[in-house]
């Protein structure tokens, strides 16, 4: 794990209490922990559209193609070839 910092935050007492409720109700340890997995849960979120919207526009970049046996064959030895360029060990 990496070291750790402090953030201070400033809460209306509504947010405090709301904190210290799912603290005590989920089984967290502490406030810090429960924030740091919202905190996680967001960066995840945020990684899976970034994801979602790549994906998307792959699908609309361009006429589909078939993917076959014969295509992963070729796109193997495709990417063979353009690493032993790199290495100098083709």
């Amino acid at each position: 794990m990496s070291s750790m910092t402090s953030l201070n935050i400033s809460l209306p007492q509504t947010m405090k209490d709301f904190v210290e409720g799912q603290v005590e109700s989920a089984g967290f340890s502490t406030p810090s922990e429960y924030i740091r997995a919202l905190i996680r849960d967001d960066q995840k979120r945020r990684a899976e559209e970034k994801l979602e919207a790549l994906l998307l526009e792959g699908l609309s970049s361009g006429d589909p193609i078939e993917i076959t046996p014969e295509y992963w064959e070729r796109k193997r030895a495709q990417l063979v070839e353009r690493h032993g360029k790199k290495t100098g060990t083709r």
